[in-house]
């Protein structure tokens, strides 16, 4: 048998490809949309992809199942559970609890697990010449390392209202179904640590049934109802185009065979500057940003010489979730980036299906432009201690991490606003009143600046190091070490 297990760092999301070396036949398991890596392990391998499948109806990135099927003649298997509400709105090979796909010597035996989503699947392996018992179980977003998928997605993101905790007790019977496996058969799941399909995924690829049995919270918990409770308690908040996400995989128009990423035309730094400008608030809430400048140069040169109207989203790993929480998937697209990170860019966002790529810039040549031009302020950076000061004189501190990260502690007087509804609640702060904005670190911070200034802010700071400078500031005030003379 071979095995190869496929990681996307940016979505924090596994896809695997498992092959018959002695028939030369293979089968995918929850592809992602750019499709190359597994056609190029397929043709290094000797392998021909003859089916591909998927362990349910996918919410944080797009799916290359049909994409992948089209391009290799393979059998679509998707699954027929769940009722009618979901079903899958293109022709496949339906899926239902007992069925099995077979490659070769290897078969994969369909499990009905719902819980994170009604018709999920997953996949126990079994390799043949090994021997009767069960190898491997490709688990989706029902078993993660250390964890369990959510089940309040559905309601969450796609609005189907009382979901979430029939959800969480379909899960709590999805558990019971593994009881009697073998503890040695290796567990591996759809997503890994950093993913917002769960709320403490582990950060190692894999785990056994038997070490999860004997470490994981869920598999301990005592009677359904607590086991309902925790799995709901705390749930991070879900980006906001899982909807679209849950749409489109389900029933999106027909695909066809095509570059894996279609060429986009370059455009001159001056006329990016200038359709970025006229995305610029009017005052009156009437900017329409039908085209969206995307700008990832880095954080310290974004503050520095911002562009106005243009969204900062610096180049990161998990840039991917930050699109999907701030672009319109209905307006075109320009981005900003230096040429040897404008594929990565472009992967991020077609992942999700932001498609509307009409043209980049190289990123040396906006900044120039906008220094030459004078075309936008700079974002100061202030440094922690400055922030008490800023806030008894009337600033606005404005805290965008996510719920879970302000219960555990907060700046004393500081208002909340997760970064993804940023743009939507804009206008719940004073505009006439300056506002310091910070998250964790200092990555989530830089984007909320320029959410503020594409809304017509004009007194927007960056907290320089986010909470943890802060907190570290505090730290040493209270013991009387010195401060740090800056953090910008």
């Amino acid at each position: 048998m071979f095995f190869e297990h496929v990681y996307e760092r940016g979505l924090a999301q596994s896809s695997y490809l498992v092959g018959c070396q002695a028939t030369g036949s293979a089968v995918v398991v929850d592809p992602r949309r750019d499709i190359d890596v597994y056609l190029q392990i397929a043709e290094r391998e000797g392998l021909q992809i003859e089916a591909v499948t998927e362990t349910h109806i996918h919410a944080d990135y797009l799916s290359g199942a049909r994409e992948l099927a089209a391009a290799t003649g393979a059998t679509l298997y998707l699954s027929d559970e769940g009722g009618d509400d979901w079903q899958y709105g293109f022709p496949h090979a339906g899926l239902r609890d007992g069925d099995t796909i077979s490659v070769g010597n290897v078969r994969l035996e369909v499990l009905h697990t719902p819980g994170h989503t009604p018709e999920h699947l997953s996949f126990l392996l079994y390799d043949e010449p090994t021997g009767p018992e069960p190898r491997m179980l490709f688990t989706g977003d029902f078993v993660f390392v250390g964890d369990l998928g959510r089940p309040d997605l559905l309601e969450m993101a796609a609005g189907v209202v009382g979901s979430r905790e029939t959800g969480a007790r379909q899960m709590y019977s999805s558990l019971r179904r593994l009881r009697d496996l073998p503890s040695g058969v290796l567990v591996w799941p759809g997503h890994g640590a950093g993913s917002a399909c769960g709320k403490s995924l582990g950060a190692v690829p894999v785990t056994t049934l038997g070490y999860e049995r004997a470490t994981g919270w869920a598999f301990r918990v005592d009677g359904e109802d607590e086991f309902v409770d925790q799995l709901l308690d705390g749930q991070p908040e879900p980006p906001r185009y899982f909807g679209t996400m849950k749409r489109l995989n389900r029933s999106r128009p027909e695909t066809t065979v095509r570059p894996i990423l279609p060429a986009i035309p370059q455009w001159s730094a001056g006329e990016v500057v200038r359709i970025a400008g006229e995305s610029v608030d009017d005052g009156d809430g009437g900017a329409a940003h039908s085209v969206q400048v995307v700008d990832t140069r880095a954080s310290e040169v974004a503050l520095a010489r911002p562009i106005p109207g243009a969204l900062s989203v610096p180049v990161d790993e998990g840039m991917s979730t930050w699109f999907g929480w701030l672009l319109d998937y209905d307006s075109d697209i320009v981005i900003v980036v230096d040429p040897e990170h404008r594929e990565a860019v472009q992967r991020s966002l077609f992942r999700i299906g932001l498609d509307r790529i009409i043209g980049w810039a190289d990123a040396t040549a906006v900044d120039a432009a906008v220094a030459d031009g004078a075309h936008g302020a700079e974002i100061p950076s202030v440094d922690p201690g400055e922030v008490e000061r800023m806030r008894t004189e009337g600033a606005t501190v404005l805290d965008v991490r996510g719920a879970g990260e302000v219960e555990e502690d907060r700046i004393p007087g500081s208002r909340h606003i997760h970064l993804g509804y940023l743009a939507d609640r804009a206008a719940e702060l004073d505009g006439d009143r300056p506002v310091v904005v910070h998250c964790q670190g200092g990555y989530r911070s830089v984007i909320a600046c320029s959410v503020l200034r594409r809304a017509g802010f004009s007194s927007v700071f960056n907290l320089a190091g986010g909470f943890d400078a802060w907190k570290a500031a505090t730290a040493r005030s209270a013991t009387g070490e010195p401060s740090a003379a800056s953090f910008r």
